[in-house]
């Protein structure tokens, strides 16, 4: 196979400043950034995506539920939900001794939405 074949690769190295411009203009600031990283970065867990995905369709559950459902420990859920609620994913109320956890808004719906849109596609 000849050097760069199949591979994505520039042959020559050459700037475009009118595109590089409109780029970085679209670009958002650093702090959106990196919290979109963050966001993205917490979803990319196999065991977060089930706890969110468990959320999304029965709309509220306690760590219990959620263990149970995900085959994990109630402690491995318990950390799995406080890296989610770090990144703003989910949100949750208390009832006497029990806590139950939602998604945190519909944005977080629509994102599971898309990743399994896209998955599905790539399968």
């Amino acid at each position: 196979m000849p050097s760069g074949a199949g591979r994505a690769v520039c042959g020559v190295y050459e700037v475009h400043p009118e595109r590089v411009e409109k780029a970085r203009a679209a670009l958002p600031e650093e702090r959106v950034v990196k919290e979109a990283a963050l966001l993205l970065k917490a979803l990319s867990d196999p065991t977060r995506m089930r706890l969110l995905l468990a959320l999304k369709g029965a709309g509220e559950l306690c760590v219990c539920d959620l263990a149970l459902l995900a085959g994990v420990s109630v402690s491995a859920v318990s950390h799995q939900l406080r890296r989610l609620r770090q990144a703003r994913l989910v949100a949750f109320r208390r009832e006497g001794k029990q806590v139950y956890y939602r998604l945190a808004d519909a944005h977080v719906a629509r994102l599971l939405e898309l990743a399994l849109e896209h998955a599905e596609e790539n399968t």
